[in-house]
């Protein structure tokens, strides 16, 4: 079996890749499914857990990987970075208002939450489908064997994430199933991402610093403006810093021992 999915067209492998990346964030959604109580004092720690997740996944998986990636494209890392961040904050900043504007109801959370990690989704599937991409293209050092790792990579990390949007949902009063339904949605962008990386691969890779600083920069938005603000109305805030404390170390141990 492994070596019929290895021998596939890398365009296909790609596509399977990202579905395994996806499936995995529905996965990590379902944890909901097993809480049928919302206590305040553990919801508010899944936001704290949450905020730390995405901090960690803003440097870990977006930031420093496009510091490595403008190294190599031998183009300057700051003014992209600088760009790409402040163009994904700015872009969330932007959209906040308009909805403060044009809307009466208070998802105004559930969308900015929903909004950050679907842009970060996007470059981690643009990053798959260009590391298949490029083994078609015979760029130095692409190999299937590297691709499929990083889709593991990747995977695993996307666990976390999708619990980190449908606990907190679940804690604004949604139901089981559109927790989950909402919480599984954001990873649904790897796959399509993943095969537009993989078949512009070449012009993708020099778009990709820009998109993985992009995403950063919404996710450190949302946990600023958000999830850490909500998670300290909380009586006990110092164990609110501590659930934030213990989802940057996931993802931080997720990233630096599968990266």
């Amino acid at each position: 079996m492994i070596d019929y999915i290895l021998n596939l067209n890398p365009i296909i492998q790609a596509l399977l890749a990202t579905l395994f990346t996806y499936s995995i964030t529905a996965l990590g959604a379902s944890i909901v499914f097993f809480f049928k109580k919302v206590n305040k004092t553990f919801m508010d720690g899944t936001l704290g857990f949450a905020a730390g997740i995405m901090i960690a996944a803003s440097f870990f998986s977006l930031l420093l990987p496009a510091i490595n990636m403008c190294e190599q494209l031998n183009i300057k890392e700051w003014i992209v970075l600088l760009c790409g961040f402040i163009g994904g904050g700015l872009l969330i900043f932007i959209g906040d208002k308009v909805y403060n504007i044009f809307s009466k109801n208070n998802n105004k959370r559930v969308i900015l939450l929903i909004s950050s990690i679907t842009l970060h989704n996007i470059p981690e599937g643009m990053a798959i489908g260009v590391a298949f991409g490029s083994v078609i293209y015979g760029i130095d050092g692409a190999s299937l064997v590297a691709a499929w790792t990083l889709a593991l990579g990747i995977g695993l990390q996307n666990f976390p994430e999708g619990t980190a949007i449908s606990m907190p949902l679940r804690r604004d009063g949604y139901s089981l199933k559109k927790a989950f339904f909402l919480g599984q949605l954001s990873g649904i962008v790897e796959p399509i991402s993943g095969i537009i990386g993989a078949l512009l691969v070449m012009k993708v890779r020099i778009l990709l610093p820009i998109l993985l600083s992009f995403a950063a920069g919404a996710m450190i938005y949302v946990v600023v403006q958000e999830l850490i603000p909500e998670s300290q109305t909380n009586k006990n805030k110092s164990l609110m810093a501590l659930f934030t404390l213990i989802g940057f170390s996931l993802m931080m141990v997720l990233d630096i021992t599968l990266g």
